[in-house]
């Protein structure tokens, strides 16, 4: 006697995309997280003294944000300045074949400057993101050290620029990423900014739509 033959459809397990309510969320920094960086601010603060302490031993002072050595230091400096001459001189000759190219980033440096300060200027105040100051960055100081020749000058106050502006650029665009995609890389990064803590873990949807809900909370009190 023949026997019915069972047709009907195996059932299958349906993924969801709901969000394991086991896995660790973001919404906030785990205490572990905050004491790790309260230690780091620590640690940063003793660096800081220690900077401070050395710095003293150089015998140097601040008179309306310029910096002023000590009569025997800057005499001191005087004779250890390489003469201009003498400088350009010993420099090989393929250094000075790209000087040119070296210094023509200032070009795009400075479109860079003014693009983002511009896009601060009209674009933080309608997000609610409050303003990088630009002079925390671009410090430029190292034109008070007598040691240096005006071509050392010159070359200093060049690093200082473009590394400083990188440095302003870079704190502008973490306060961006921040406001608009607070979201962890799934792969490790080198050097993250330093609000890259405060995001969301890549695949926490939950801590993600919470962190724009507060954005965007931000940005409409802003007038």
């Amino acid at each position: 006697m023949a026997t019915a033959r069972d047709t009907s459809v195996p059932t299958r397990r349906i993924m969801t995309t709901e969000p394991d309510p086991n896995a660790p969320s973001d919404r906030d920094i785990p205490d572990r997280l905050l004491d790790l960086v309260e230690r780091g601010k620590a640690i940063e603060a003793q660096l800081q003294q220690e900077l401070d302490r050395r710095r003293a031993a150089f015998r140097f002072r601040m008179e309306k944000r310029k910096v002023v050595f000590e009569q025997d230091i800057r005499a001191r400096h005087d004779e250890l300045r390489r003469k201009f001459w003498s400088y350009v001189r010993d420099a090989r000759l393929l250094v000075v074949l790209t000087a040119p190219v070296i210094y023509a980033m200032i070009i795009p440096l400075v479109l860079l400057d003014l693009f983002v300060m511009l896009y601060q200027t009209v674009c933080f105040p309608v997000y609610g993101i409050e303003k990088v100051r630009r002079s925390d960055y671009i410090i430029f100081d190292h034109q008070y050290l007598h040691y240096l020749n005006g071509i050392e000058k010159l070359n200093c106050l060049y690093c200082s620029y473009g590394n400083g502006l990188i440095a302003f650029v870079r704190e502008i665009a973490g306060r961006t990423e921040r406001h608009w995609c607070p979201i962890k890389h799934a792969r490790r990064m080198t050097d993250p900014h330093r609000h890259y803590l405060h995001f969301s873990e890549y695949g926490d949807a939950v801590a993600y739509q919470a962190r724009l809900t507060a954005a965007r909370e931000n940005s409409a009190k802003t007038p």
